[in-house]
């Protein structure tokens, strides 16, 4: 059995989650709150209202906190000349190895909060499906697209 991918992601990716996982848990907000706000014969009990928050500060403190850290923690990645190896996940840990001839083309994304702490996404694109390598340094994900650029040539290349 191979050994764990070596390649880690940023520390920074961690911060980055944890705004994207405090805005998420935010939605889930909105029900509550519209509901106290149209609510002007209160009609709904206040315990229900007091479950409702009861049970939306702890998952959006898991959200924010704890997901981020564990997704970051399991993270892993290695490129090599035949294939790029992946391994994540939170609770059960996904392996995945992508042989560097089915690369079909590589993309770098990054959004709003992304952008704001100078990270991007690297998407690998195959006929079957996408991976992505999430919140790499900028310098990092376009080396890392180029690498994998430059490997998948040189692999149909020599087919």
């Amino acid at each position: 059995m191979k050994s764990k991918p070596q390649h880690r992601l940023p520390q920074t990716a961690v911060k980055a989650w944890r705004i994207s996982g405090f805005l998420v848990s935010l939605f889930f907000w909105i029900g509550p709150i519209a509901m106290w706000f149209f609510d002007s014969q209160r009609v709904v009990d206040l315990w229900i209202y007091l479950l409702m928050v009861a049970i939306l500060i702890p998952v959006t403190l898991i959200a924010t906190f704890v997901i981020p850290h564990f997704r970051w923690k399991r993270w892993s990645y290695d490129i090599n000349e035949h294939e790029i190896d992946l391994q994540h996940g939170l609770i059960i840990v996904q392996r995945t190895l992508i042989p560097v001839n089915r690369v079909q083309h590589v993309d770098t994304r990054q959004g709003p909060i992304l952008r704001n702490y100078a990270l991007s996404n690297v998407t690998i694109s195959t006929a079957a499906t996408t991976h992505e390598i999430p919140a790499l340094t900028e310098e990092n994900a376009g080396k890392v697209r180029d690498q994998i650029s430059r490997l998948a040539l040189k692999a149909k290349e020599d087919v």
